[in-house]
């Protein structure tokens, strides 16, 4: 079946954010030209993967809009249409420049502000400001871009409870479209949690009361929590628009998707690939029309499945459970349904508001 959702890597960094974990470089300005060349050689040899009409493509990184003003206009000129194309992009990277570029090309962008604290962003080894971040807000919309979402990232080593609502009230006063609100994952042995190990012990015991504060604010505010993590303005807010993010939402119903760039993961039928991480390896496969070096990773329909469940408990909806029975443990399901923290329907399962809060760990214990 030909996918319908595209993910194009850009990793190009000014800095590198210690907590970071994406295939990401910084610096190589001069490498641009060349990098978005192989990313259009790859795009041509995998083009039969993907279907004639897309649902979404999505550019990641890295901070994409990094990438010199004429290689990204020239790469977005040359992808597939799509019905929603998103671009990341860090606040100080938007210029009125950048933000005309982007009008007539993309759909919606991904504004990375994290933190709307100057000190909390220093741990972050943020290069941005919180004034940055409204610059870039409204630089986008000042050309007419009415689709954004801001990141925001919560358990950063010194926040506290008050650091968290006053970051909820700025991005709030904003008004964008959609918002994220991650819990921060730093991964063992790097250099910030090597500085922030135990403050970021202090910080794991207080992701819970985190995780529910940003729910209840945001849907206070009249946000739909309809993902984990995420949330959008209500349709009756916005003349009824859905403003779930496509290309993730496609994700997480399992959908096929092709990614390509160093790094980028692609997952087709029974089969997921990850292109290498090496920049040079993988500009000197494409130029001379080759593949580049990727790890292959075979999908039997047991793992789809339990992908399927994982990832589609975590949205507002149900979930329809036709060809997923066999992955559900039926006694943990009706005892879970009778807690209140899930709900059997005429062939759906869901996660009530209270399971939700308990989420991924309530998910694994459903499966058989």
């Amino acid at each position: 079946m030909a996918a319908r959702h595209l993910y194009v890597h850009l990793p190009f960094c000014s800095s590198r954010c210690g907590y970071c974990d994406f295939v990401t470089v910084v610096g190589r300005t001069g490498e641009h030209a060349g990098y978005v060349d192989a990313l259009l050689r790859e795009l041509e040899l995998e083009r039969p993967l993907l279907a004639g009409a897309l649902e979404s493509v999505y550019l990641g990184g890295g901070t994409p809009t990094l990438t010199e003003p004429a290689e990204l206009a020239r790469l977005l000129d040359a992808l597939p249409r799509a019905a929603e194309v998103t671009i990341e992009a860090n606040p100080e990277t938007v210029t009125p420049e950048l933000a005309e570029l982007l009008a007539p090309r993309i759909d919606r962008v991904s504004l990375g502000a994290q933190t709307f604290s100057p000190r909390l962003l220093r741990t972050l080894d943020r290069v941005a400001c919180p004034d940055d971040v409204r610059y870039a807000f409204y630089a986008l919309r000042d050309v007419g871009i009415d689709n954004i979402s801001l990141d925001l990232i919560y358990g950063i080593p010194g926040q506290e409870p008050a650091d968290l609502a006053r970051d909820l009230a700025e991005a709030l006063a904003l008004e964008p479209e959609h918002l994220s609100a991650y819990e921060l994952e730093a991964k063992p042995g790097t250099r910030f949690t090597h500085a922030h190990g135990t403050e970021l012990a202090r910080q794991a015991d207080a992701m819970e009361g985190y995780f529910e504060r940003v729910v209840e604010t945001l849907t206070a505010a009249g946000y739909r929590w309809y993902e984990t993590a995420n949330f959008c303005r209500s349709p009756e807010l916005v003349a009824g628009r859905d403003l779930r993010a496509r290309h993730n939402l496609g994700y997480w119903l399992g959908r096929d998707y092709l990614g390509i760039g160093v790094g980028a993961v692609s997952t087709i039928e029974n089969r997921r690939w990850r292109n290498g991480p090496s920049v040079a390896r993988y500009v000197a496969a494409l130029r001379e029309r080759k593949r580049p070096p990727r790890e292959l990773e075979r999908l039997p329909a047991e793992t789809r499945a339990t992908e399927r469940v994982m990832l589609g408990l975590r949205l507002d909806e149900p979930l329809p459970l036709a060809g997923l029975e066999q992955t559900l443990d039926p006694a943990e399901v009706a005892r879970y349904a009778a807690l209140g923290l899930a709900k059997r329907g005429e062939g759906t399962l869901e996660l009530t508001r209270r399971g939700r809060f308990v989420g991924g760990g309530l998910t694994a214990r459903l499966l058989a």
